[in-house]
């Protein structure tokens, strides 16, 4: 965390100085707004998190319930929710709030009598260290509460507006606030009443129920599937051993449960299998009673049993596998004419089973994806048209999401001798375990994503995946820190400078990249950043060398990554790594010795891979992405 170069500070430092918007920031939500999100839940509240680091960007996030969420639907937190949630300042603390998973037991029938369950085998969660965090639960509330204190500390004091539902809107061809959208109150003394917000942009985050989807003519493709399940979180007293460990338990007449420990030690989840569905039932099995439900789960976990004390928590729902045929608002006749004006995320255009524990952090991306892409358009970084980006690049996850759920809940829900293989779903799940954790997302070529000519020379950060951290030194206090951990979600492009094997300010391509950033007209750092601002406010540019942090001198280091920031204009020093010869990034990531960029995004996704002479590729680069120099705003 940096602090102090505009000043001391004496306070909590993760409160920033109101700014703009956030300066007497009216109580009643206003007329006209830059951006409206539809709904506080993870997708939302990520999206309101990062818009509300922009303070001349006016956000506003309106929510139907009276008050924050008490009670959350979704759990499972998979690490690279958690590498996000570092982005936003709170890892830490969620971290240690939360259950940590390290590994799944899978229970099925003893072979000598089938009508009991014995354990048959343990899986580590992350055999092959994926990621430096955790695969954590917590309750989806409380992810909202830490999504909101950011936004609530950031420099527009962005908090959610209450009580407010979503009716309808529209779209205009023209004006500055073309989109007119329809509230309607849903407490206090103005309930029922409607009123209008003017807005440029809008993100629905309401629900797999979304009026927003139905206001843009967006449909599901795709339908319900014939089986059941009952969720519960509850406190209980039990004789099954693993109760206190994430398990897959499949019984001898094919019931299964998913089951799952919550945070704090004594609560539990358990996904219990109510079997098939008859196609005329029309919901009726939502009408399970928890009693039946308890019962059910008794069976399938017999010689062992349950005894509930307390249920904090429960649900009935059928197993649905749908998304929508696109998550904005142009339709096919309109590309190429317009630019999308409105974006779904979240349960609004993709729906699945709880059980791959999928949903919550899903929906957080697709929230984050275009929350950046909407700042970049509205403070003038960027053109219109990486708006187009969001659904192209959203709509693809979603899918493999549901295509790998499909499988892991046919999978759950099947016999265990009906299986091709005994073992098959404990195979599955650690074959597949880079899914569920998150790291399979990998964007394909466009304007935000260069194609991969040169990833021969890094092949440890593959072009469109997550920038996989590492750790190294920091030269100017020798302390370990992992790369990644410094990329705060403020909206900045990342350009990490690998360097080539000569020393710091020796004669090096690093030396001539490193004059070029700093002098060349074609700059990214020239050419796009305002005048005025400091030369790091868009661009994020650090230097690893291969020696230890020993053997490089700051004072040798070239000036473009010693940058002079704030009001004083001090040094910033946090800029210049070395490779830790106990676990050299160069051999982890598979960086050549002759060096390399790479080009970050500022969700964390690896954009571009280039040798360190490719100054004209880089140049190219985010010329098709940014609008030329403007004045400081």
């Amino acid at each position: 965390m940096q602090f102090h170069h505009h000043g001391y500070v004496s306070g909590d430092p993760r409160i920033q100085p109101p700014a703009s918007s956030g300066i007497d920031r009216p109580a009643e939500l206003p007329g006209e707004v830059d951006v409206l999100i539809v709904g506080s839940g993870p997708a939302g509240m990520i999206a309101a998190a990062q818009l509300a680091q922009f303070p001349t960007i006016n956000t506003r996030i309106v929510e139907r319930r009276a008050g924050r969420l008490e009670v959350g639907q979704a759990d499972g937190i998979q690490a690279r929710s958690v590498e996000t949630f570092q982005a936003f300042g709170f890892a830490e603390h969620i971290i240690a709030e939360a259950y940590r998973i390290t590994e799944m037991a899978f229970w099925k029938p003893d072979p000598q009598n089938p009508r009991n369950i014995v354990r048959a085998a343990r899986t580590p969660d992350d055999a092959t260290g994926i990621s430096e965090f955790p695969h954590l639960i917590v309750n989806q509330a409380r992810v909202l509460d830490y999504f909101a204190e950011v936004a609530r500390n950031a420099p527009t004091r962005l908090e959610p507006d209450y009580g407010y539902e979503f009716v309808t809107l529209d779209i205009a061809e023209e004006g500055e606030y073309p989109v007119t959208v329809t509230l309607r109150h849903t407490a206090g003394s103005r309930e029922g009443q409607e009123r209008t917000v003017k807005a440029k942009y809008v993100i629905g985050c309401d629900g797999a129920r979304s009026k927003v989807r139905e206001s843009i003519g967006r449909r599901f493709v795709g339908g319900q599937a014939n089986h059941a399940w009952g969720v519960m979180d509850v406190l209980a007293e039990t004789d099954f051993p693993d109760i206190r460990t994430k398990c897959a338990i499949q019984s001898h007449d094919g019931g299964s449960i998913l089951h799952i420990p919550r945070e704090g030690n004594f609560l539990f989840r358990m996904y219990v299998d109510l079997g098939e569905v008859r196609e005329d039932d029309n919901g009726k099995v939502r009408e399970t009673s928890q009693e039946e439900v308890e019962e059910r789960a008794n069976r399938i976990m017999h010689p062992y049993t349950l005894q509930v004390k307390h249920v904090a928590w429960r649900s009935v729902y059928e197993v649905g596998h749908r998304v929508t045929d696109k998550f904005d608002d142009v339709h096919p006749e309109q590309c190429g004419t317009r630019t999308p004006r409105v974006f779904i995320t979240g349960d609004a255009c993709h729906t699945h089973s709880a059980k791959a524990g999928q949903g919550m952090n899903v929906s957080m991306q697709d929230g984050w994806n275009i929350a950046w892409k909407l700042a970049h358009v509205l403070d003038g970084r960027a053109p219109e048209a990486i708006l187009d980006t969001y659904s192209a690049e959203r709509q693809v996850i979603a899918q493999n999401l549901i295509d790998f759920d499909r499988e892991w809940s046919t999978l759950m829900a099947t016999k265990p001798e009906e299986l091709e293989d005994p073992t098959q779903l404990e195979e599955f799940y650690v074959k597949t375990a880079e899914f569920p954790a998150g790291f399979m997302t990998q964007y394909a070529p466009s304007m935000l994503v260069a194609a991969a000519t040169h990833q021969e020379i890094a092949t440890g950060f593959p072009v469109g995946k997550r920038f996989k951290s590492n750790v190294v030194t920091r030269v100017c206090d020798a302390n370990p820190k992992h790369l990644g951990h410094h990329a705060t979600a403020d909206g900045r492009w990342r350009l990490y400078i690998f360097a080539d094997a000569p020393a710091a300010g020796e004669p090096s391509r690093t030396t001539e990249l490193a004059e070029w950033l700093r002098t060349a007209p074609a700059s990214p750092l020239l050419a796009h950043t305002p005048e005025g601002a400091d030369i790091d406010s868009w661009f994020d540019v650090k230097v690893i060398y291969q020696q230890d942090h020993t053997g490089v001198d700051l004072g040798t280091v070239p000036a473009v990554f010693l940058p002079k920031v704030g009001p004083f204009q001090v040094t910033d020093y946090e800029k210049v790594y070395a490779a830790d010869p106990a676990d050299d990034i160069f051999v982890a990531r598979g960086v050549s010795r002759d060096g390399a960029v790479v080009v970050v995004r500022p969700d964390q996704y690896v954009a571009h891979v280039l040798p360190l002479d490719a100054m004209d590729e880089l140049a190219a680069f985010f010329g098709g992405i940014f609008v030329r120099r403007l004045s400081a705003v």
